[in-house]
C-alpha cells in the first residue's frame, strides 16, 4: 500500500480540518434547543491561556505563602514563571518578582530565588521582604546554580552547580596562520555516561556543592572530585551539608548505587553516613540534628522496587527503615518540627497523598482523596500547603491542618475564568481483570454530551517509563481529544508504579510482553459496554508508550491507526546510543553474550506483522530514544508498504511537547492522522 499525497500537503490539510472543527461531527459546539448558547467545548487554542501554580512555601511565622505562577508566552513560544505572594488564608494574592524556586530565610526577612541574570543564565537573587523590597543579585557564575538552601543562621546560601573539568587527553596543534579560521575543536569523551537528554553531550563536568554569603560575595566550592553531588541540606548547627553521591573509585560503573554523605563547609572534609551498596537519596536532617532521613533501599537488580523511608543517626550508626507497612514509594521528605518523624508524598492507585513515618517506625496515611496532592511545606503550627489537581482542575494552591487533613481548602482560583464556561468530559475510573490474575486500573474520558446509546471512536493512550503511573490529575491533551468526540482510555498495565514492588517488577526481563493483555483487556472492558465504534479505534504513546504502541500493532489489527512516538524499536541498537549505560542491563544478559532477549523484545522483529497505518513523532535532539530508532521503524514500514509518516520535531529533546507550539502540533498531527485513517470517512486525497 502506498501513502497518498505529499507529507507537506497532508499536514496543511490536517491542520485546516482540525482548526475548522470538522474532524468528528460530535466536535461541534452544541446549541441548546431554546437557542441559548450552552457551555462550549475545550478548544485547542485554550492551551495557550492555561496557567499553573507550584511550590508553595509557608513563611516562618505562618502568615504568608510564596508560590510560583506559570504561564505560556505565545509570542516567544516559551513557558514563563513569576513568584507571587499571598496571605495564608489566600487573600491579597499579588505579583512579587520575576523568577522561580523561592525560599524564605529562617527569620522570614528575605527570600532567595532564581532568575535570569548576568553574565548569563539563571543566577541567585535575594529580596528583602520589607516595604522597600530591595533586590540583590548574589551570584555571577558561568554555569547556572540550582537547589538553593539557606543556612540556619541566614548568613549563607548553599547550592549546586556544574563544574567543567579538563579533558584527560590533549593534543597540541601547530600555530594557526594569521587570519585562519579553523573548525571547532572536537569533543573529547572519556566518561561512561557522556550524554543526557535535555542537557546534551557532556564535556566532563560534575555537579558540586557551593556556598555563598547571602549578602553577596565570591562562591566557594566545598566538594571536590570526579563525582556528581545532589541537592544539599544544612545540618542544624550550620557546620555541615548533607547530600547523596557515590564517592568511590569507578563510581560510574556501580549500577544503581548511591550513599549519604556530609561535608564540613569550612574544612571541606567529607564523611560517609551510609555504606551499604544500595540506593539512597534526598537526605534531610532532623530539626535537632540527631538524625538524617532519606529514601532508598538495599541494592537489587529488579527493574522496579518501592523506595522506603530510612533513618540514620548523625554519627552514621543505627541505620533502619521506618516506613514499614507503606508498600509504595515515598518522596519529598519533610520533618515534623518536633522531630517526631517525617511527612512525605506517596503515589498509590493513581492518586497522591501525604503520609507520615515516625522515628520509632511505622507509616500512616495523613490525607485521603481522589486527587494528586503534592505537599511542599509544613510549619511548626501544624499547617501544610501544597498543590492539588483533579481530573477537572489543572491545579490550585491548597492548605490544610495536619490534625484536620480532610478539610483541604483551595487558596487560588487558577483558570476559573477560562474553564468556567467549558464542559469537560466526564472521567470514569475502571478496574478490570487481566491475565495472570492482575487487577488493572484505568480511566475513561467521555465526550461532553455523551450519549450511551451511541458509539464513539476510541483512543487508547499508553504511558511511558515504563514504570510510570497515569493518575487522576487534569490532562488537557485528553480532554481536548474528548472535546473532539473521542472516548479516551488510559490505563496502568503491569510494570506501572503506584501498585507495589511486585506489580512494578512484573515486567523484569519481560518488556514489552504480557502488558499487552492488560492494555487490550482494558479496550475490551469499554467495548463490551456497546459505546465504542470498533471500526475506529486508535492507539498512541511516547517513550515506553511508543514501545508498547509498536508492540500492540504487531499483535493485533484492531486499531484503525497508530502513532508510535519517541519509541525504542530495536533494543540492540538502542542500548549503545541512548543517554545511559544502565540500559545495557535491561535484560538478563548483555547483548554480546546472548542477544536473544534483545531481539525477542524488539518491535522491529515483528514489523512484518504490522498492517496498521502508523505515524511516528520524535524530537530530533532526543538522546533518550534517539531519532535513529524512529528512522529504523519508519523505513521498515515503508519497505513493507505499510502506510507510514514520520514527523521530526526540531529543537525537541525526548517527547514532542516541551515547546508550547509543539504541544499544539502534537495534538493536531495525532487527530489529523487518526481522521485520515478513519474507517467511517474517506481518506484525505
Amino acid at each position: 500500500m502506498t501513502f497518498p499525497g505529499s507529507p507537506l500537503r497532508i499536514v496543511v490539510v490536517y491542520v485546516s480540518l482540525v482548526l475548522s472543527s470538522v474532524l468528528w461531527p460530535a466536535a461541534s459546539v452544541a446549541a441548546q434547543d431554546n437557542g441559548i448558547r450552552g457551555q462550549e467545548r475545550l478548544q485547542l487554542e485554550m492551551f495557550l491561556e492555561l496557567e499553573s501554580v507550584s511550590d508553595p512555601q509557608l513563611s516562618p511565622d505562618g502568615f504568608q505563602i510564596l508560590f510560583n505562577r506559570g504561564w505560556i508566552d505565545p509570542v516567544n513560544d516559551s513557558r514563563e514563571s513569576a513568584i507571587w505572594i499571598m496571605d495564608a488564608d489566600g487573600s491579597r494574592a499579588r505579583f512579587l518578582v520575576d523568577g522561580s524556586s523561592a525560599s524564605w530565610s529562617p527569620d522570614g526577612t528575605r527570600i532567595a530565588y532564581l532568575a535570569s541574570g548576568e553574565p548569563r543564565g539563571s543566577q541567585i537573587f535575594v529580596r528583602w521582604m520589607d516595604a522597600e523590597g530591595a533586590v540583590s543579585q548574589i551570584t555571577r557564575v558561568e554555569n547556572s546554580p540550582s537547589n538553593v538552601r539557606w543556612s540556619p543562621d541566614g548568613e549563607n546560601l548553599a547550592f549546586t552547580m556544574d563544574v567543567d573539568s579538563e579533558p584527560d587527553f590533549r593534543i597540541s596543534l601547530p600555530s594557526r596562520p594569521q587570519g585562519a579560521e579553523w573548525v571547532e575543536d572536537p569533543k573529547v569523551v572519556t566518561r561512561l555516561n557522556f550524554r543526557r537528554d535535555r542537557v546534551g553531550y557532556s564535556d566532563g563536568g560534575y555537579a558540586h556543592l557551593f556556598t555563598v554569603p547571602a549578602g553577596g560575595g565570591a562562591p566557594r566550592q566545598v566538594t571536590q572530585g570526579d563525582w556528581d553531588h545532589s541537592a544539599p541540606e544544612w545540618m542544624p548547627d550550620g557546620q555541615e551539608l548533607v547530600f547523596s553521591s557515590l564517592r568511590v573509585d569507578s563510581a560510574e560503573y556501580r549500577w544503581r548505587q548511591s550513599e549519604i554523605y556530609a561535608v564540613n563547609v569550612r574544612s571541606r572534609a567529607v564523611r560517609e553516613f551510609t555504606s551499604r551498596r544500595g540506593l539512597a537519596s534526598g537526605p534531610v536532617p532532623s530539626p535537632d540534628g540527631r538524625h538524617v532521613a532519606f529514601v532508598g533501599g538495599e541494592w537489587h537488580d529488579d527493574t522496579y522496587r518501592d523506595r522506603e523511608v530510612w533513618l540514620v543517626d548523625r554519627t552514621g550508626a543505627n541505620l533502619r527503615m521506618i516506613s514499614s507497612g507503606l508498600q509504595r514509594s515515598a518522596g519529598s521528605l519533610m520533618w515534623a518540627q518536633d522531630g517526631s518523624g517525617v511527612y512525605f508524598d506517596v503515589d498509590a492507585d493513581g492518586t497522591r497523598n501525604l503520609w507520615f513515618a515516625s522515628v520509632s517506625g511505622g507509616a500512616r496515611r495523613i490525607t485521603e482523596g481522589n486527587h494528586m496532592l503534592s505537599t511542599s511545606s509544613v510549619d511548626g503550627g501544624g499547617q501544610a500547603v501544597g498543590v492539588r489537581t483533579t481530573s477537572h482542575d489543572p491545579g490550585q494552591v491548597v492548605t490544610f491542618a495536619l490534625n484536620r487533613p480532610s478539610e483541604i481548602r483551595s487558596l487560588t482560583r487558577m483558570n476559573e475564568s477560562l474553564l468556567s464556561e467549558v464542559e469537560l468530559g466526564e472521567v470514569e475510573q475502571l478496574w478490570y481483570n487481566s491475565q495472570d490474575d492482575y487487577r488493572i486500573q484505568g480511566w475513561l474520558i467521555k465526550p461532553p454530551d455523551f450519549d450511551p446509546s451511541q458509539r464513539y471512536p476510541l483512543i487508547l493512550a499508553i504511558h511511558g517509563g515504563p514504570h510510570g503511573m497515569y493518575n487522576v490529575g487534569f490532562n488537557f491533551s485528553w480532554q481536548e481529544h474528548a472535546a473532539q468526540g473521542y472516548l479516551v482510555l488510559y490505563t496502568n498495565p503491569r510494570g506501572s508504579s503506584g501498585y507495589g514492588s511486585a506489580f512494578g517488577n512484573a515486567i523484569k526481563n519481560a518488556y514489552p510482553g504480557d502488558d499487552l493483555h492488560d492494555l487490550l483487556n482494558g479496550v475490551d472492558e469499554v467495548v463490551d459496554r456497546g459505546i465504542v465504534d470498533e471500526e475506529n479505534m486508535f492507539v498512541y504513546g511516547c517513550s515506553g508508550g511508543g514501545v508498547l504502541t509498536a508492540w500492540v500493532i504487531a499483535h493485533t489489527d484492531r486499531f484503525a491507526a497508530a502513532s508510535v512516538n519517541c519509541p525504542v524499536i530495536n533494543w540492540l541498537s538502542f542500548v549503545g546510543t541512548t543517554d545511559g549505560s544502565g540500559w545495557y542491563r535491561n535484560f538478563q544478559s548483555f547483548p554480546w553474550d546472548d542477544p536473544t532477549e534483545h531481539l525477542e523484545r524488539s518491535p522491529l522483529m515483528y514489523v512484518g506483522n504490522v498492517s496498521t497505518p502508523t505515524m511516528l513523532m520524535t524530537g530530533e535532539k532526543d538522546l533518550r530514544t534517539p531519532m535513529g530508532q524512529t528512522e529504523e521503524y519508519y523505513q521498515a514500514l515503508r519497505v513493507l508498504g505499510v502506510p507510514a509518516m514520520m514527523v521530526r520535531f526540531p529543537d525537541e529533546w525526548h517527547g514532542t511537547s516541551s515547546v508550547p507550539s509543539n504541544f499544539l502540533r502534537s495534538q493536531l498531527y495525532l487527530q489529523g492522522w487518526f481522521q485520515k485513517w478513519s474507517r467511517s470517512s474517506p481518506a484525505l486525497e
